[in-house]
C-alpha cells in the first residue's frame, strides 16, 4: 500500500504489473481490495492497476463535508498527477462508476476507455436522498454494522447468499471496516449528484458497461440505457450474479474486462 498526499488528505492506493495503466475505483462502502481478483488477473497481462480508496474508505482520509463524486474525482486526477500519469483506462462499480462518470466529464482528455459496472447514470430521487440521509445518519450514530444487515441482501445473488458464505464475509469485513464518517460524507455526495444521462451522448471513447443479471440495485435496464446512450458502447450481462459482480463472478467479469482492453482503441 502507498499513500499520495493530495487535496488535503492522505489518499491510499496500490499499484500491480507494468504498462497501460487502468484505474478501478470501488463502490460503497468498500475499498480497493474489492478489485483483487482484477488487479491478479490484469497485473500479469502488460497492464498497470491502480486500485485507489476513495475518499472516507479504506485507509484514505475521511472529512465532514459531503465526498461528492467530483470532489473524488478531482482526488483521482491529482493521485494521476503525482504519479506522471496522462491517460487511463478507468472504471469504476456502483459509486466508483458514478466517479468513473464525473471523472470523464471534468477531464475527458485523459480517459481511454471507460468501464462501468453495475452503476447507472441517473441522480437520486428526492425519496433516495431521504433514504441515504437517514443512512448516513444510522452510520454515524450506530456505526456500520447496521448498515451491513441492512445492505448485504441486496448486493447478492441469492445463489451467492446460500453457498458461498466466504463471499458475503468478505464484503462484509470491508463494510464493517469503513469509517462512519466516510460512510456518511459519501452517503452525501451521492445524494447530491448530478444526472448523467444526457452527458452519455458526449463519451466518444471506447466504453464497457458490465452488470449482473440479477443485480436489485441497478438492474440490467440501467445498463442498457447506458448501451443505448454511449455510441459505440459494449454491454456484458453476467449471467447469476447481483450487484458487486466481480467478485461473484470474477471469471466472467475478467474475461470481459480482458477482452475489451485486448482492442486496439481501448
Amino acid at each position: 500500500m502507498s499513500v499520495a498526499r493530495v487535496r488535503g488528505i492522505e489518499l491510499a492506493y496500490e499499484v500491480a504489473g507494468a504498462g497501460s495503466p487502468i484505474v478501478l475505483l470501488h463502490g460503497f462502502p468498500f475499498n480497493r481490495t474489492l478489485w483483487r481478483e482484477q488487479v491478479e488477473s490484469l497485473g500479469g497481462h502488460h497492464h498497470r492497476v491502480i486500485t485507489v480508496d476513495l475518499r472516507g474508505h479504506g485507509e484514505t482520509t475521511a472529512t465532514r463535508e459531503p465526498a461528492t463524486m467530483e470532489v473524488m474525482a478531482e482526488d483521482v486526477a491529482a493521485l494521476l498527477d503525482e504519479l506522471g500519469i496522462a491517460r487511463v483506462v478507468i472504471g469504476g462499480l456502483s459509486m466508483g462508476g458514478y466517479v468513473a462518470l464525473a471523472f470523464t466529464r471534468l477531464f475527458p482528455e485523459r480517459v481511454r476507455a471507460l468501464l462501468l459496472a453495475d452503476t447507472r447514470p441517473q441522480a437520486d430521487t428526492g425519496e433516495a436522498r431521504l433514504a441515504r440521509e437517514e443512512t448516513a445518519t444510522r452510520a454515524l450514530g450506530e456505526g456500520m454494522q447496521t448498515i451491513a444487515d441492512a445492505m448485504l441482501p441486496k448486493l447478492f445473488a441469492p445463489s451467492t447468499q446460500a453457498e458461498r458464505p466466504e463471499v458475503v464475509a468478505r464484503v462484509r469485513e470491508m463494510i464493517l471496516n469503513t469509517n462512519p464518517q466516510g460512510a456518511a460524507s459519501a452517503l452525501r455526495g451521492m445524494a447530491v449528484r448530478e444526472d448523467h444521462t444526457k452527458f452519455l451522448r458526449e463519451i466518444n471513447c471506447p466504453a464497457l458497461i458490465i452488470v449482473g443479471s440479477l443485480d436489485q440495485i441497478t438492474p440490467p435496464a440501467d445498463a442498457e440505457l447506458m448501451r443505448r446512450e454511449i455510441r459505440g458502447s459494449r454491454l456484458e450481462v453476467i449471467a447469476g450474479a447481483g450487484h458487486v459482480s466481480n467478485v461473484e463472478r470474477p471469471a466472467e467479469f475478467n474475461r470481459a474486462l480482458e477482452n475489451f482492453l485486448r482492442e486496439p482503441e481501448a
